[in-house]
């Protein structure tokens, strides 16, 4: 049975989740008629302790196809947790939280990238593209984080991670995400010419790239966007670095990706070991 992911989105209605309370709360009440919720909270602390072994090999072929059901099987508020808080992440050691104000339904890729990162990418392929927006507790920043399910199979994985890394792809203002504006909300101005930092995970052992782009809330248009760990380098003065930004960026990202990689693991089930000594 499927979660009660957003429906696509009708004409004059914006992207699905976010638009009103009343949706929001039906959609939870789904939620929780169904006895889907699972492990799903309504707030979590982002937790980046090293993950257990996978149950299967890394690069397996069948464990590749149990977690791109990912997309499908798992709740909303699993993987895009409705608020985000991670201590000490924040410029000069604040803590930092996020609110969520809108989930896309669940769509390809065409159309969802700009066109050289579309390219970068394709070699993986596309089996869904996953997308939330969030808003910082001072309602002054506003975050798209964005989880692409992958088609290809564990080499073309392979390829792209060490493509990604050896070319510092993660640093190139050509490569950007694109966000998710939401009507409406404090992300109904969040457009290509918002994006001021951002932060991109290929992953070498699932079929999951993870990235996240963060912007203001206000509108401003940011002349030169910076990759998140150098919005983040102590001494960096740029409005985006001093608004927290490149934090944005890399905090709601990194929860994210670990919380797909825990869905990705709970769906191939226990390890041989486990089963005998269960």
């Amino acid at each position: 049975m499927a979660p009660p992911w957003p429906p696509p989105p009708v004409p004059g209605d914006g992207h699905g989740w976010g638009r009103t309370r009343g949706r929001i709360a039906a959609a939870v009440a789904l939620v929780l008629g169904l006895g889907l919720i699972g492990g799903a909270v309504a707030g979590a602390a982002i937790n980046h302790a090293p993950r257990p072994a996978p149950p299967v090999a890394d690069g397996s072929p069948e464990a590749f196809a149990k977690a791109r059901t990912v997309w499908r099987n798992t709740p909303v508020d699993q993987l895009f947790p409705r608020t985000l808080t991670e201590q000490g992440a924040g410029p000069g050691g604040a803590d930092r939280s996020w609110s969520r104000i809108g989930v896309a339904a669940p769509a390809g890729c065409t159309g969802a990238f700009d066109p050289l990162l579309q390219r970068v990418l394709a070699p993986a392929g596309c089996t869904r593209l996953l997308r939330a927006t969030y808003v910082d507790s001072t309602s002054t920043t506003v975050t798209t984080v964005g989880l692409l399910v992958t088609s290809g199979e564990p080499a073309a994985m392979a390829t792209l991670n060490r493509r990604w890394a050896a070319e510092r792809l993660g640093e190139r203002a050509d490569l950007l995400p694109r966000p998710v504006a939401f009507p409406g909300t404090a992300a109904a101005r969040f457009g290509g010419h918002q994006r001021g930092s951002w932060a991109v995970q290929v992953s070498a052992d699932q079929p999951f790239v993870v990235y996240a782009v963060s912007g203001f809330a206000d509108g401003r248009t940011v002349a030169t966007p910076q990759p998140a760990d150098r919005a983040e380098a102590a001494g960096t003065t740029t409005a985006a670095a001093q608004a927290g930004l490149g934090f944005d960026a890399t905090g709601l990202a990194s929860a994210v990706d670990d919380r797909a990689h825990t869905a990705a693991e709970s769906a191939l089930g226990p390890t041989p070991a486990a089963k005998k000594h269960s």
